[in-house]
C-alpha cells in the first residue's frame, strides 16, 4: 500500500475519531444541562393584580376577583348559585385569531371549584367569548361556578400558563404554539360585588 494512501486513511480515521469524541461530549453536556435544569427549576414569579404577564402568545393582566350570585350576563339563574368572577385583559400577540386562552388560567388553591376551566365572557357585551383577534386587546370575565358546600375564598392564587412558538414541531414539522409551564402566579384578594339584576 502506498505511503500516500496510508496517510489519507490515517487522516480520515483521526477526523472520524475527533468528530465522534466531539459529538459524545456535546451529547453529554446537553444531557447534564437537562438534568441540572430539571433538578433546579427557575422559580415561577408570584405577582399581584394589575401587572402584565407575558405568556409568549398572550399578554395577560388580572385586574380583580369577586364573588357574585349572578353570572357575567347579569341574568339571575333559576336556582341560587355562586360564581367566582375574575376580571382580566387579554392581548393576542400571534398573527391569527385564537381561542386557546380557554386553558390559560387555572386556580392553584386547594379549595378550587370542581369545574377546572372557567367560562370566558366579553366584558363589553356580556356574551361568551370566542376567538380573540391579534392586536385588539379585550377585557374579559372568567367565571367559575362555586360549589355550594365550600366556603367563599378570601384570597385567590391563579396560575397563568406560558407558550413557546416552534416554526417546526417534532411530530408534523408544522409551525405551532406549545405549552411551556407557568409564566406567573397571580395572588389577589376576592371581594364582594355590588350586583344588579337584569329581567
Amino acid at each position: 500500500m502506498p505511503v500516500m494512501r496510508r496517510s489519507k486513511i490515517r487522516q480520515r480515521l483521526l477526523i472520524m475519531l475527533v468528530t465522534g469524541i466531539g459529538g459524545m461530549a456535546a451529547a453529554a453536556i446537553s444531557f447534564a444541562s437537562a438534568v441540572y435544569d430539571a433538578a433546579n427549576p427557575v422559580p415561577v414569579p408570584v405577582i399581584g393584580k394589575d401587572q402584565v404577564v407575558d405568556t409568549g402568545r398572550w399578554r395577560v393582566t388580572i385586574n380583580g376577583a369577586h364573588m357574585s350570585s349572578l353570572p357575567p350576563t347579569g341574568t339571575k339563574p333559576f336556582e341560587p348559585k355562586r360564581f367566582l368572577l375574575v376580571d382580566l385583559e387579554l392581548d393576542n400577540r400571534s398573527v391569527a385569531s385564537s381561542n386557546v386562552f380557554m386553558n390559560l388560567i387555572t386556580i392553584k388553591d386547594d379549595a378550587a371549584p370542581l369545574q377546572p376551566k372557567p367560562t370566558y365572557y366579553l366584558a363589553r357585551d356580556k356574551w361568551i367569548a370566542s376567538a380573540i383577534n391579534p392586536n385588539m386587546p379585550e377585557k374579559l370575565v372568567a367565571a367559575w361556578e362555586w360549589p355550594a358546600d365550600r366556603p367563599e375564598p378570601q384570597t385567590l392564587s391563579l396560575a397563568i400558563g406560558k407558550q413557546i412558538y416552534k416554526p417546526r414541531d417534532n411530530l408534523y414539522g408544522a409551525p405551532n404554539w406549545f405549552d411551556d409551564g407557568e409564566a406567573a402566579v397571580v395572588e389577589l384578594p376576592v371581594t364582594q360585588a355590588v350586583e344588579t339584576t337584569e329581567q
